[in-house]
């Protein structure tokens, strides 16, 4: 169950409104790397979860967290929005705020459709979708998404930090660069202690056969590239991070397979095919009346 206490895990008030910053902070709260995809993914990662314990627990409380974090975001942006200046001289445009919307830079569908409020959308207004919510069941997998979708929000919120001089939203901004640190450095010991366990390993799953992989090509950096110095890598030479396996360098494929022949589906798809339309047309009657039959 969910139980709202209607405090903020920290402060959300801005010096001054500003509708073109509130749109610009729409990113962190809806985008991609929002914090509304990463309270449903953690969320999302704590009901799939089928290891009882720490781990399990991790993924609630820390959903629960996000959810704050989405919480004092749209607040923020709502107090930005809230009697923000239009920015337009001309009195026949400043009349309209949906006008004076488009022509100052701020998100129209704040002022259309939320009423001045936040949006669960992006800063272009494109709108937060499932599809960006990673929860695989496997919890080194999801562990290591974890810490990506920790770093990448943690670049825009850095981003913004420096496209504003608002004291009240730097410091908002300050607070949830501290919890993305907490959080990367959380889900990385997060994954090792899972490894460390015995839980879960290189390479994920681990619980596939491993002898049902074409083994001689494993551990191989095939370079497909013109560039010459990844050869200088340690993913090049040396022992590979599972243990099992030595890593070697090649320059291109070190295993190549002859091309099918081009495939020629039912006529009924109305390709273009090497085959002649009157036949195709025949092939599609007779299979008609054989379908009816």
């Amino acid at each position: 169950m969910f139980f709202h206490k209607q405090e903020l895990q920290f402060k959300a008030t801005p010096d001054k409104p500003d509708a073109v910053f509130a749109r610009k902070l729409q990113e962190v709260l809806g985008g991609q790397y929002g914090e509304i995809t990463v309270a449903m993914q953690y969320g999302f990662q704590s009901w799939n979860s089928h290891l009882p314990g720490k781990y399990r627990d991790l993924l609630y409380g820390i959903a629960a967290e996000e959810m704050g974090h989405v919480e004092m975001l749209a607040i923020m942006i709502a107090q930005l929005l809230e009697k923000a200046p239009l920015g337009i001289t001309d009195d026949a445009v400043q009349s309209d705020p949906t006008v004076a919307a488009v022509v100052g830079g701020m998100d129209v569908q704040h002022a259309i459709v939320a009423g001045a409020g936040a949006r669960p959308v992006d800063s272009n207004g494109n709108p937060w979708t499932g599809g960006y919510v990673t929860a695989s069941g496997n919890l080194l997998a999801d562990f290591t998404s974890n810490a990506n979708i920790e770093m990448q929000g943690r670049l825009a919120v850095a981003r913004l930090y420096h496209m504003t001089d608002d004291h009240g939203v730097r410091d908002l901004l300050a607070f949830l660069l501290a919890r993305d640190t907490m959080h990367q450095n959380m889900w990385t010991a997060a994954a090792k202690e899972l490894q460390e366990e015995g839980h879960e390993l290189l390479p994920v799953p681990s619980n596939f056969p491993i002898k049902k992989e074409h083994r001689e090509v494993s551990y191989q950096y095939l370079n497909f590239s013109d560039g010459k110095h990844a050869s200088e890598g340690s993913w090049a030479s040396g022992p590979t991070p599972d243990g099992k396996g030595e890593f070697s360098y090649h320059e291109g494929p070190t295993t190549t397979a002859p091309m099918p022949d081009v495939t020629r589906p039912d006529a009924r798809y109305y390709g273009t095919t090497d085959i002649p339309n009157v036949v195709e047309k025949v092939a599609g009657t007779v299979q008609d009346k054989l379908n009816r039959e």
